[in-house]
């Protein structure tokens, strides 16, 4: 594997989010994935979602093949520099829709018990 000398920020990677210019960033690499996109099995919409951000995790969750990880390695342009800092936070409305997604069943329940209540209170009348 060559040694990767070119160096980004994460701020560099916000700046390439758009289906004409489009870097990820996974596991400490940067991917200019731009003639990728229509190629991509899930959909250009996936990578599109994970640009601007460290998207191993969602990489990872994907269960990509062996020949997916060697097939990424010929767009791979460089590296997260490593004096840069990463920034962790995300937005409220983005957080909350992640807590919205994870925890969808709590309110969920809420309603039917209370549904399930006030149905037998009003039998009991």
């Amino acid at each position: 594997m060559p040694t990767l000398t070119n160096f980004y920020a994460i701020q560099d990677l916000s700046h390439h989010k758009t289906k004409d210019d489009c870097w990820i960033l996974v596991g400490g690499k940067v991917y200019d994935v731009t003639q990728y996109l229509d190629d991509h099995p899930g959909g250009d919409d996936v990578i599109l979602a994970a640009t601007g951000k460290d998207a191993t995790e969602e990489f990872e969750d994907a269960g990509h093949s062996k020949s997916a990880r060697e097939l990424m390695e010929q767009y791979c342009i460089g590296e997260l520099d490593p004096s840069s800092p990463v920034s962790t936070m995300h937005s409220y409305s983005e957080k909350f829709m992640q807590l919205t997604k994870q925890y969808w069943a709590v309110p969920v329940t809420v309603v039917g018990i209370s549904v399930v209540v006030g149905f037998l209170y009003l039998r009991k009348k």
